[in-house]
């Protein structure tokens, strides 16, 4: 399995995304911290937490850091840019015309009509 696929599969599961959102939002946090902000949305074990970290782990997309007894993780945007870049930017450079459909449905989909 390549990088991007290791990429793809890590962002597929919608807890991973939630890890990766909350390290967006502060980086450098612990288990205990990456735990209580998953369990806010979805109940999840400690085990089942740092499962999702190694996975994470594992496509690049976080990276740990050892500070005393405490294990911090951090993001790593760098594989989410390269996916940008072969895979989404290429579509969306070229058609202004999807830009303008995807901005037409998320108008209607804020506003829809009666």
């Amino acid at each position: 399995m390549d990088d991007g696929d290791l990429v793809f599969r890590a962002l597929a599961d919608p807890v991973r995304r939630l890890l990766l959102d909350a390290l967006f939002e502060r980086d450098g946090r612990s288990l205990g911290e990456l735990e209580a902000v998953v369990n806010h949305e979805v109940e999840m074990t400690r085990f089942g937490v740092a499962k999702h970290l190694r996975q994470l782990e594992a496509a690049n997309l976080v990276t740990s850091r050892r500070r005393g007894r405490e294990k911090l993780h951090y993001l790593n945007p760098v594989p989410i840019q390269q996916i940008q870049r072969r895979w989404i930017g290429k579509y969306t450079e070229r058609s202004v015309i999807a830009g303008a459909l995807v901005d037409l449905k998320t108008r209607l989909e804020e506003n829809p009509e009666p």
